[in-house]
Order: C-alpha cells, then structure tokens, then sequence
C-alpha cells in the first residue's frame, strides 16, 4: 500500500512527467498535466500522438516527448501515468530500465498486479487505496499535501 511517505518522496524529485497526458479538458490526462502547470512544477507531458499540450492555467502550449525515455533526465524525474492498464505495464518496465524512483498511477491505470509490481520496483510508488479521495491516491486529490510535506513552496 502507498503511504504519505511514499507521496512525499515523489514529489522530492526536481522534474516531473505525465504520461497520457491530454488537450482534451474533460480527460484526467489534461487535468492532472494542468494541476503541475498551475502549481509551476517542471512537468513534461508524454503523448506520442499530439506534439503540444495546451493549458488555461497558466495559458501556454507545451511540447510533448513520445516516450519516458525522450525525457532529459528521466533518472531524476517523477511520473504520474494516466493511462488503462494494458499501456501501464509497458510505462512501468520503460520506468525501471531508466532508473525512475517515483510513479504516481492515478485511479483506474491499474489492477492489483500493476499495483503490487510498481510498489515492489519503485521506492517512490504510489496508487491504490489511501488518500483523501474515495477513488484511492489522486494527485488532483492528495498533490498539494504530498508536495508541501516534500518541502515544495505551492
């Protein structure tokens, strides 16, 4: 089970991904990407499909890159994933080839196995039951908390 400790860990890294992120507002993707870029975190959005992102808040279009490995630094970078289950598993073996400590699976990227693997291969996992929100751990949810207990200025 993901613990506030384990929130707090992956907001200690200084870049951060969205993997799934969207320019469709009513999907997660779009609103998990936005709620980094509102709270001016380095965030890069991972979609393969669409080359820019663009966000209300703060207004600005943003360069996607196809994959975790395209990231600058992807060793030091943590990674919410929003995407089914099918393409989380493929995201979470990129995740450990490249060293990435925290992976964030929001609500719904999962199955129970997904989960029990990416606690076991990431120190900085979080998913599952927990949080503050009925759905289990939520970055929309439980962002502004873990960020501020990692020492992050939101």
């Amino acid at each position: 089970m993901a613990t506030e400790a384990a929130a707090r860990a992956f907001f200690s890294a200084p870049h951060f991904a969205v993997v799934g992120a969207s320019n469709d507002p009513a999907k997660f993707g779009h609103k998990i990407f936005q709620w980094y870029t509102a709270h001016s975190l380095p965030a890069t959005p991972i979609n393969p499909s669409s080359p820019t992102i663009t966000t209300t808040t703060p207004p600005g279009s943003h360069p996607t890159v196809a994959s975790l490995s395209a990231l600058p630094n992807p060793a030091e970078t943590s990674v919410s994933i929003i995407t089914p289950p099918k393409v989380t598993v493929k995201v979470l073996e990129e995740a450990k080839k490249l060293g990435i400590k925290g992976v964030w699976l929001q609500p719904g990227t999962f199955d129970d196995e997904i989960l029990a693997q990416a606690l076991k291969d990431f120190p900085a996992a979080v998913g599952g039951d927990g949080g503050r929100g009925g759905e289990g751990w939520c970055v929309l949810v439980d962002g502004v908390s873990a960020a501020r207990g990692a020492g992050l200025k939101l």
